[in-house]
């Protein structure tokens, strides 16, 4: 069974993050929720604090087979300022595993350089961050090993792209259903 960390900093969009830990965890994946603080508790971008699985100096990343970046401000900023971010994703995007980013979180991976040739959608305002990328303005793009979508209102079909990668069309399908999702 594949294995995904979301990395979550203060100020992350709830919703985002814990769709995407929700619904993977629904169709029977494993999910740890990974914090950036030195605590096991991060504070969303609308002051819902949550506790997480691990933190991140405490989790051994190449045991994962996927990693995920929830959006929101200031966690895409503290996200894209962590070296360990960086050197994470890059090593996934290099090693042909699975890079998911949502909202503003896209930028993290232009930034890293990750985005070269690849097609891909952010939030609204942030194309000019998605360096090397063909911007696109679908409400989610798969492109390879890198998966990334709009915006808190893309959550569910984030997730649900997340888990056709990891799986597949019939579990989707099973949650489409279960989730009463048009």
């Amino acid at each position: 069974m594949s294995k995904t960390g979301i990395l979550m900093a203060d100020g992350c969009e709830e919703i985002e993050g814990l769709t995407a830990v929700d619904i993977l965890r629904r169709a029977g994946l494993e999910i740890v929720t990974i914090s950036m603080n030195k605590t096991d508790s991060v504070t969303g971008s609308h002051n819902i604090t949550f506790q997480t699985d691990a933190i991140f100096e405490q989790v051994n990343l190449d045991e994962f087979d996927a990693i995920i970046l929830p959006g929101g401000m200031p966690g895409t900023v503290k996200l894209g300022e962590h070296a360990g971010v960086t050197k994470a994703i890059q090593a996934f995007a290099s090693a042909g595993k699975l890079v998911a980013a949502i909202c503003a979180a896209p930028s993290v991976l232009g930034a890293a350089g990750i985005l070269q040739g690849k097609r891909a959608v952010c939030h609204p305002g942030f194309e000019d961050k998605l360096t090397g990328a063909q911007v696109s303005f679908e409400p989610v793009m798969t492109d390879g090993n890198i998966i990334t979508s709009r915006g808190m209102g893309t959550a569910i079909e984030f997730a649900l792209a997340i888990v056709q990668y990891l799986k597949d069309e019939d579990t989707v399908d099973d949650l489409k259903q279960k989730l009463v999702y048009q």
